[in-house]
């Protein structure tokens, strides 16, 4: 421990004046050059200035008081006035414990009272975050809830796909949005591009309904294929072996 720290530790003795001489000169020499510890002192001293206005001082039974008179009466003269100096001694000692019993416990309440503020102010704001999530979970799942796209005005929209695919057992589900009706005799075609370069494989055939979506749902895939993307050309309505530039849409991990 360093010397600061042992210093630092004597300082409440020191404010309640309960330290003997040599230690007292130690620190009182320590509190000459270090600011932190003169402030800390300060501190103690308006604790303790806390402590001794909010400490009630018991007045003692009228019978424990008069057994004390009749036990100071029975003894010698001679030895009253020692007896009178020993119990101003314990009387002291016994304020000085108090006090400082009393100093503890008043910064343990204090820190105690700070950590259930700080717990209180937690909870309310746990509170509140559960209310806002059910709250939005009401309105997500109300049977009157619109579900509603915004795009740009006078913009036409563009269509996407969306593709859900499982290499290990081939299964394929495919999502198609805005899609442009086509002339007759056409439709579009999805194409799996394996991952080992192989030539694009046929993944259905779809034509888009009159709000320009569709749905390619299971088509016959060989399981085990990996596959690095997807493409939408257009071709004739029953399907090509190749596909028929320009590919329209694409993607892939």
């Amino acid at each position: 421990m360093s010397t600061h720290e042992q210093i630092e530790g004597e300082l409440p003795l020191y404010a309640l004046g309960a330290l003997d001489e040599d230690a007292l000169h130690a620190v009182e020499n320590h509190l000459e050059g270090c600011a932190v510890c003169r402030g800390e002192l300060l501190r103690l001293r308006g604790d303790l200035g806390l402590v001794g206005l909010s400490v009630r001082v018991a007045e003692p039974p009228a019978y424990s008081r008069a057994r004390l008179l009749r036990a100071v009466a029975r003894e010698p003269r001679s030895l009253r006035g020692k007896s009178a100096l020993t119990w101003a001694a314990v009387f002291a000692l016994a304020s000085v414990v108090l006090l400082a019993v009393s100093l503890i416990l008043w910064r343990q309440n204090e820190n105690l009272q700070n950590e259930g503020a700080r717990l209180r102010t937690q909870i309310e704001q746990e509170r509140s975050s559960t209310a806002l999530a059910r709250q939005v979970m009401a309105v997500m799942t109300a049977p009157d809830a619109m579900h509603v796209t915004l795009v740009a005005g006078k913009v036409k929209r563009q269509p996407q796909g969306r593709a859900i695919y499982s290499p290990h057992s081939g299964g394929l589900v495919f999502l198609a949005s805005d899609f442009e009706e086509l002339k007759p005799g056409k439709a579009y075609e999805l194409w799996l591009l394996p991952a080992d370069s192989r030539a694009p494989i046929p993944a259905g055939v779809f034509k888009p309904d009159d709000k320009g979506s569709a749905l390619v749902l299971m088509p016959q895939l060989a399981s085990g294929t990996v596959a690095k993307a997807f493409a939408v050309t257009v071709e004739p309505e029953s399907g090509s072996t190749t596909p028929t530039p320009p590919i329209l849409l694409s993607g892939g991990q």
